[in-house]
């Protein structure tokens, strides 16, 4: 009897399809805000600030009288652009020096992993600050931090999934044959540990939400009149006690991304684990 496809086997995945869910609506939101929000998400209308929801403001009004609903539309819009270049910056320069380490082995796995070592040294907030007294706060300020905290994480996973592919008998047998290292690189081993890396890009994609949101909160990362659901947080402080709600969606909203992600990428592993998917 042949065995399941994968969509077959997701399908029947709680964790996958719970995050796919919340991770489609989470994309939706932000596309659909290229093309409308109920309000523009930077207008100011501070005779209806603070107002209850209602059929003209679904969420209601935040100190400014902007819209609620409209904000973190935008806002899922900038979360999303933060996440996917930093993932990419990690991803890509990561990868890179996983693999040089695994390939040439000796001083130069040495050297990499040592350069991992020091980043890992200075986090994306630690990042941050630095960039920001030299060339000022801002989202690229905020997507390079993150990018720059992203390369040892993609380093350190791509070395060790490369490791166990050099010591497979394939590798070998292309080795053999002649085979040059970024041959051997390019056909056999990124292919096989490409499922990996789709596992981790996903997980660092809800951690970029999450220091995205920091740094923003902060007021290190994306700047007015930007909406930014960190800022959002950061501005609704003031006001807790007077409109609590706005903090609640916007935290509801990071939290339901992440955690959206995070099953996601739990269901991916399972999923593209041969010995796990076997079990189910």
């Amino acid at each position: 009897m042949p065995e399941p496809g994968f969509w077959s086997r997701a399908r029947r995945h709680p964790s996958f399809v719970l995050g796919g869910v919340l991770s489609l609506l989470f994309i939706g939101s932000a596309a659909l805000s290229l093309v409308w929000t109920p309000w523009p998400a930077t207008e100011i209308d501070v005779p209806h600030k603070l107002a209850l929801p209602s059929a003209a403001h679904w969420l209601g009004t935040d100190s400014l009288g902007r819209d609620i609903v409209s904000q973190l539309l935008v806002g899922a819009r900038t979360s999303i652009l933060v996440g996917v270049v930093a993932v990419l910056i990690g991803l890509v320069c990561g990868v890179a020096l996983g693999c040089l380490a695994a390939a040439r082995r000796g001083w130069v796995e040495e050297a990499v992993m040592r350069l991992s070592d020091f980043t890992f040294a200075f986090p994306a907030l630690l990042s941050a600050i630095m960039l920001g007294a030299i060339y000022g706060p801002g989202i690229v300020t905020g997507i390079v931090a993150i990018g720059i905290f992203n390369i040892p994480v993609f380093a350190r996973t791509a070395r060790a999934s490369a490791n166990a592919v050099w010591s497979r008998e394939y590798v070998l047998a292309a080795r053999a044959a002649g085979a040059g290292p970024w041959r051997i690189t390019l056909d056999h081993v990124l292919p096989n540990i490409a499922s990996v890396l789709i596992v981790q890009s996903t997980v660092q994609f809800a951690t970029a939400i999450l220091a995205e949101a920091a740094l923003s909160y902060l007021g290190l990362g994306t700047q007015p009149p930007t909406p930014s659901w960190g800022r959002m947080l950061n501005e609704a402080q003031t006001q807790m006690f007077q409109a609590p709600q706005l903090a609640i969606w916007p935290g509801a909203a990071i939290a339901l991304a992440v955690l959206g992600l995070n099953l996601m990428g739990d269901g991916l592993r399972d999923l593209l684990d041969p010995k796990l998917a076997r079990k189910r």
